[in-house]
């Protein structure tokens, strides 16, 4: 297997482990999993969800539904993405973020999806709407478009405006994934590249969290809340500083919070620059989608050196 395979399988089986580990402890304070687990370092069963150990959650059930659309349809279809959305809602899934479940709603009753996510940012106030639903699926575009700078900027807009339509989403989709692709092609600094090189005006909040990264910041200081400025700073300090893939996911998870969420966008990002020989076995050997994740991620990387 090539180094670019192996990493490109990192970034999905890495979210989805980073998603099933946090999964049973997702809403509880890092001292509650501390009494509960000590550290919180196997794949583990119930818990919040009363899930088997190795569930996935809708992080990498939508990324998923991304995925299988780039393979599908030979590319980004936006239209084709928010379908499967709403066909994966209505297998009722135990787990569906507020942001979403409203976009999907209009989306259902006919709203086209340039506007459906826009129309529930707007009428949402500030403090909850500018969710970390999007961010957290994003990862199969930057394997399906890493060469591609520009245009894995405009795809990863796009997959966020369907439910996600905040800027802070937006383009936090597109300097994650900008993130990922660098760790990808070998870029010495992918997070200082992304944030200069998006082509859209990064906002200040998003800026102002992410440039100092991870020189510089307090570990102690980061927040684990579903706010995505601070997803995205938490879950990428702790993977662009960790010095192993275990050590990234594990301090994410156990940080509390939005555990599920912070640990599947720190997961893609360590999986991107350790690879998927450095998951540990015993993480994969009962996670949820295991083959499809690896298939799919052949498949991205393949359409991408195509491309």
């Amino acid at each position: 297997m090539s180094g670019r395979t192996d990493r490109a399988r990192g970034v999905l089986l890495g979210l989805a482990c980073g998603d099933a580990l946090g999964r049973p402890v997702e809403f509880r304070s890092a001292a509650q999993i501390a009494a509960t687990h000590g550290a919180l370092t196997e794949m583990v069963g119930d818990g919040t969800w009363g899930q088997p150990a190795g569930t996935i959650t809708d992080d990498t059930a939508q990324a998923l539904c991304i995925a299988r659309s780039l393979v599908a349809r030979g590319g980004f279809d936006a239209a084709d993405i928010a379908a499967r959305f709403l066909r994966w809602l209505e297998t009722e899934p135990f787990d569906v973020g507020r942001m979403t479940r409203a976009a999907l709603a209009r989306l259902g009753a006919g709203e086209p999806w340039q506007t459906a996510g826009r129309t529930v940012w707007e009428r949402a106030p500030e403090g909850q709407n500018a969710g970390n639903g999007s961010v957290m699926r994003c990862a199969p575009l930057a394997v399906a478009y890493h060469d591609d700078p520009a245009r894995l900027t405009a795809v990863s807009v796009d997959s966020s405006r369907i439910t996600h339509a905040d800027p802070r989403c937006t383009v936090g989709c597109a300097v994650l994934n900008r993130t990922i692709a660098g760790l990808l092609t070998d870029e010495p600094r992918p997070l200082q590249a992304a944030l200069a090189g998006v082509d859209e005006e990064v906002p200040a909040a998003l800026h102002e969290a992410l440039a100092g990264l991870p020189a510089g910041t307090d570990p102690a200081a980061l927040r684990t809340s579903g706010y995505v400025v601070t997803t995205l700073q938490t879950a990428l300090y702790d993977a662009l500083s960790a010095d192993a893939f275990e050590a990234a996911v594990v301090t994410s998870v156990n940080r509390g919070g939005d555990t599920d969420t912070i640990g599947a966008v720190a997961g893609a990002v360590a999986g991107a620059r350790f690879g998927a020989a450095a998951i540990p076995e015993r993480w994969l050997a009962v996670l949820e989608g295991r083959a499809e994740l690896e298939a799919l991620a052949d498949a991205l990387l393949a359409q991408a050196t195509a491309g």
